[in-house]
């Protein structure tokens, strides 16, 4: 048993030189395609958000209507149109920027929920004394509201931020040079799928852990202060 995990872990000392650059590099393009979609998906569910909160109805039914299509298409289906899909019509895409948009725009119907939570959670009284005392609704939202909703909607944003990394994964089904991608490449060409796809899950869980660590210590550091406010 201690040999054969000997020989197993030799695998990886023998070829890591070998390994090192393509899954750095790789690594480098997953952080970079989750920090820009999760940006777009943040920016849009901000819009839409807002929207759904309209007092104007036709605004209202566009917002619902995306968020609704977007959680209910699969992210992989809008990764095809995007990248597949639009060719006939002139459209093209690079891989990269196909994922960004199509992780972004299926993330966003998440995060618009997320963000309207997050925002009607602050009582309305806050709002009316803020307009009372002459601020705009603009500045009554930048400095009243928006600041107490962030408290509250931090934590399920970084569980958002947690699942959009690993869905980057299924990216490489459009050749975006993504951690996943380089795995499977590197599998084929040594022909160690195990070693390859067994390291590409330890560096998404290395990624990963830390937001992780830091969702459950904004959410117990607001648990205390719930208790604090009121005094049990």
């Amino acid at each position: 048993m201690i040999d054969n995990i000997r020989e197993f872990l030799q695998v990886y000392v023998d070829n890591w030189s070998s390994w090192a650059p393509q899954i750095y590099a790789a690594v480098c393009v997953t952080i970079q395609l989750t920090v820009a979609s999760f940006s777009l998906a943040i920016v849009l569910g901000m819009l839409l958000a807002l929207g759904k909160m309209s007092p104007f109805a036709p605004i209202r039914a566009v917002c619902i209507a995306y968020v609704e299509v977007a959680r209910g298409v699969p992210v992989l289906a809008i990764l095809f149109l995007l990248y597949f899909g639009l060719v006939p019509l002139g459209i093209v895409f690079d891989a990269f920027t196909a994922s960004v948009i199509g992780l972004g725009l299926g993330a966003a119907g998440y995060i618009a929920e997320v963000l309207r939570a997050g925002i009607q959670a602050i009582h309305k009284g806050q709002r009316e004394a803020a307009l009372a005392v002459g601020m705009t609704p603009l500045m009554t939202f930048r400095h009243i509201i928006l600041p107490q909703a962030f408290r509250i909607i931090l934590p399920p944003l970084l569980n958002m931020l947690i699942i959009l990394l690993k869905d980057t994964s299924i990216c490489s089904l459009i050749s975006t040079d993504e951690l996943m991608l380089r795995a499977k490449d590197l599998a084929m060409m040594s022909f160690r799928p195990m070693h390859l796809f067994l390291l590409a899950g330890v560096i998404y869980f290395l990624l990963a852990w830390p937001l992780s660590i830091a969702t459950r210590r904004i959410e117990k550091a607001m648990q205390r202060g719930r208790r604090q406010t009121f005094g049990t």
